[in-house]
């Protein structure tokens, strides 16, 4: 009897089908490339350039920037001290005019119609520099009240007129792009009290 004979059925099954399983072949070793000390020495030496440059780019733009911001605060420093020179150059006239008024003031024959005329011609001067930088009158003469714009001296009781409406102004207001400078002084107009009565009978 030979040996396959004698084994049982189950180890010649399992023999056959080891048997038929294909062998993988075994992984082979990756290859490493030593790259020569030459090579390395260059790229090396690359690397280093790349990097100088890179550093250089940023101490420039490290230097733009901080010019940059001198600059920039300079400029708004100026801003604030100068804001005003367009509005001051424009009142040189006005001032002007105001100084050859008092010269003609001071003189022996000082026409007093003249002096008037000089004055009027200053005040349109300066009103005109007052629209040009957006300064506006407030002069509510016959308005209504207004709490916003105006600031009541005094309130009086007046004949036809309606209550809370301005018969006098002290004072008049000025406002900068609708921006209130200075409330307008007034006096306005209370309810009589003979109409009260007559409204309470």
């Amino acid at each position: 009897m030979s040996i396959e004979e004698a084994l049982p059925d189950e180890i010649l099954t399992s023999r056959e089908e080891t048997a038929e399983i294909p062998t993988q072949p075994s992984p082979q070793p990756e290859v490493i490339e030593v790259t020569s000390v030459e090579e390395l020495a260059r790229q090396l030496a690359e690397t280093g350039l790349r990097a100088q440059d890179y550093w250089d780019r940023l101490v420039r733009l490290q230097a733009e920037f901080e010019n940059h911001k001198k600059r920039t605060e300079k400029d708004l420093q100026n801003a604030h001290k100068y804001a005003l020179e367009r509005f001051a150059r424009e009142l040189l006239s006005v001032m002007d005019s105001l100084e050859l008024g008092i010269q003609a003031s001071t003189s022996s024959q000082a026409d007093v119609e003249k002096l008037r005329e000089g004055m009027e011609l200053t005040l349109k001067q300066l009103t005109a520099v007052f629209e040009k930088f957006g300064i506006q009158v407030i002069d509510p003469q016959g308005e209504k009240f207004n709490p916003d714009l105006h600031q009541a001296m005094a309130a009086q009781p007046a004949e036809g007129v309606e209550p809370n409406t301005v018969i006098k102004v002290f004072q008049k207001g000025y406002s900068l792009n609708d921006r209130l400078l200075r409330p307008a002084m007034v006096i306005i107009a209370q309810q009589a009290t003979g109409s009260r009565i007559d409204q309470q009978a």
